[in-house]
């Protein structure tokens, strides 16, 4: 099922790529005859490439690649009309602004509306996972829920047993699985340990059925791992996995952006430095112990957005809102401007760009008493950015800490090249809109 989701997501990217060249190529056609096909490559192919790459940057920035998002909801299309005008501001300023090119193509700039037509008749598709749902805990109730409101994602639950073992219909899976067309069982963990359910379950095998744990079937519409049904075993079989090439090679190119991005940053840093001694009194350079990973002790940088002694009375949440904050302070967290000091942790190897938001030692042995599993974050190296920090609002208590070590952990056992990229890209939408 989760190779269903790539698939139709990738479908989605091949079919705006067919339908943009295609488009360029009627469009030359019927503008200049037979001679559509030296102009194609003379002049249209290289620059109308460029531009392709960029736009489909940018769908995928806004949103439209998100099967999550992809339905015909009022958000979905103001994502999609203000990737529309973004991109076609793009275009013409591409096209007209860079001589170099030498051709200004009013009219071709129109393939971008025809693109989005494929998008919505794909993201409107019928649903083709037709599920049987054993049980009805919590996180059976909360899959239940979401994908009837969210049919674009490609499941539909077709049978519930809420019962579960107990349900009267149980030893009625065969007859109920070709009388609903149901291709996928999905069950709680506990169910396979179970000798009689799971020799009923093994017998529907024979009909093409696939049987999938409710948390993984959790874990791909969520993108996030339901910590409640999880056991110990689940981490040995999914934590353990080594990312050896990736990371052989991730850090010498993380090193060498962060050095780029240092000298791009200078003035900024300079100036901003100079607002904070000017209007507060205190360091401009926030110093503060972070636990780091295999619970290593560093010190982290960050502009200072807080009054001076902000936490005389000991250590408290940072929250979105926070009144403690300087008017500087609060245009440096609204931008993130005050991250920039973290490029020295990044240079001395103590943080990523990527990777779970460090911790203070405090809150560190706190949480790891409330929150299972917390110290599974410590696996991996903290990051500025991560999946939790664009999947979620601003952690500031012990349960919205929960909701955030769920996505961290996802983002530990699918780690890879594919899902940082995504995360680079969402954190620039984040960035742009501001969003929480």
């Amino acid at each position: 099922m989760n190779e269903f989701s790539k698939i139709k997501q990738s479908t989605l990217l091949i079919g705006d790529i067919f339908v943009l060249y295609a488009s360029l190529t009627i469009t030359l056609w019927l503008r200049y005859g037979h001679l559509f096909y030296s102009v194609l490559i003379t002049s249209h192919i290289q620059p109308f490439t460029i531009i392709f790459a960029v736009w489909l940057t940018v769908f995928y920035i806004s949103g439209l690649y998100d099967l999550k998002t992809l339905k015909n909801s009022l958000e979905f299309q103001k994502g999609f009309l203000y990737a529309l005008i973004f991109n076609i501001v793009i275009g013409a300023l591409f096209f007209y602004l860079l001589p170099s090119f030498k051709i200004t193509p009013k009219t071709n700039l129109i393939l971008f509306f025809i693109s989005q037509i494929y998008n919505f008749i794909l993201g409107a598709a019928g649903a083709t996972n037709k599920i049987l749902l054993v049980g009805s805990n919590k996180i059976a109730k909360e899959l239940a829920e979401h994908i009837e409101d969210n049919h674009q994602l490609g499941y539909q639950i077709k049978y519930w047993m809420h019962d579960g073992l107990k349900d009267k219909e149980f030893n009625h899976l065969a007859q109920i699985i070709l009388a609903n067309g149901i291709n996928t069982i999905v069950i709680p963990a506990h169910l396979k340990k179970d000798y009689e359910s799971a020799k009923m379950i093994y017998k529907t095998l024979v009909l093409g059925i696939e049987v999938l744990d409710m948390s993984a079937l959790y874990e791909i519409i969520f993108k996030k791992v339901p910590l409640a049904e999880l056991e110990e075993v689940w981490f040995l079989e999914n934590l353990t996995k080594k990312h050896k090439i990736y990371d052989l090679i991730y850090r010498p190119i993380e090193y060498i952006a962060a050095v780029i991005l240092s000298v791009v940053f200078l003035p900024f840093f300079i100036i901003i430095a100079a607002l904070i001694k000017l209007t507060s009194p205190g360091q401009a350079i926030f110093k503060q112990t972070r636990v780091g990973k295999e619970e290593l002790k560093f010190t982290i940088y960050k502009f200072r957005t807080m009054v001076q002694d902000a936490e005389k009375d000991g250590p408290r949440w940072a929250n979105y809102d926070d009144k403690r904050a300087t008017p500087i302070g609060r245009i440096l967290r609204k931008t993130h401007l005050d991250e920039i000091p973290q490029l020295i942790n990044i240079l001395k190897g103590e943080l990523s760009f990527i990777g779970p938001r460090p911790e203070r030692p405090e809150f560190v042995e706190k949480l790891r008493t409330e929150v299972p599993y917390y110290e599974l974050r410590l696996l991996v190296k903290p990051g500025i950015t991560g999946w939790a920090q664009i999947n979620y609002k601003y952690g500031a208590s012990t349960e919205e800490t929960y909701e955030k070590v769920q996505y961290d952990i996802y983002y530990i056992k699918n780690n890879s090249l594919f899902l940082d990229i995504s995360i680079l890209l969402k954190t620039i939408k984040f960035l742009i809109s501001n969003h929480r």
